[in-house]
């Protein structure tokens, strides 16, 4: 839940100039607040950067108050959208169910969902890492169309607190992951305190196909130097 209208448009004014020399295999996804998406499609029309959305309803329309649907986001240029992050499964009552019924949504209207999975600080000392992350992808790729799929590994412990995963670790849990996907293709990112001092070294992995940026995304040169990494 971060910036306005003008400040997403001085962010995009400041990043433009990082990227005119990114590499053409790197894809780059602004995945912004609902108040933003429709001047961002417009801004972003043209350009090498792609429009995600945040979070996506099951339903096309109804009594869901505080939602967004899939034709409203595809209607204005949307490609991809996050689901499950783990801060709506935190405060607002996601769950494995409801994540697969978002997924299935999102690609019925052509959107590409970010599936994120990961565990807590507890689980992980109580050794439940690998088995709380395959229930959640059991789950919630229950008639998913794997070819049109990111998945993104956010261990809790990690998001926000400096404390980062180590890159070999993060690199096993992702070859775990691909292990139980039919679709080995998928593109998996690590996100868990991402920031331009680490990201080289992440993505070294062999395991780890990108970034989900949090924090280190808000300012321009920040995010551009996590794009381009080394």
């Amino acid at each position: 839940m971060n910036k306005t209208q003008a400040e997403a448009l001085e962010f995009l004014t400041d990043f433009f100039p990082h990227i005119t020399e990114t590499a053409d295999d790197r894809e780059v996804v602004l995945c912004v607040p609902f108040t933003v998406l429709n001047m961002l499609s417009k801004s972003l029309h043209g350009s090498r950067v792609q429009l995600g959305a945040q979070n996506v309803h099951w339903a096309e329309n109804g009594a869901f108050t505080g939602e967004i649907s899939g034709s409203m986001l595809s209607e204005i240029g949307v490609r991809y959208v996050v689901v499950g992050h783990s801060e709506r499964r935190q405060f607002f009552g996601e769950t494995d169910e409801t994540v697969n019924q978002r997924l299935l949504a999102a690609q019925a209207h052509g959107l590409t969902p970010i599936l994120c999975v990961g565990e807590t600080k507890a689980q992980r000392d109580a050794g439940e890492t690998e088995a709380l992350i395959f229930s959640q992808l059991e789950a919630g790729l229950v008639g998913v169309d794997q070819s049109s799929l990111v998945i993104a590994y956010e261990p809790i412990w990690a998001i926000g607190t400096g404390d980062t995963c180590a890159s070999d670790e993060a690199n096993r849990v992702i070859g775990l992951i691909r292990s139980k996907l039919t679709n080995k293709d998928v593109s998996i990112q690590y996100g868990g305190s991402v920031n331009p001092k680490n990201v080289d070294e992440i993505m070294a992995q062999s395991e780890i196909d990108g970034a989900l940026v949090g924090g280190a995304s808000l300012t321009a040169d920040s995010f551009a130097r996590i794009v381009n990494y080394q």
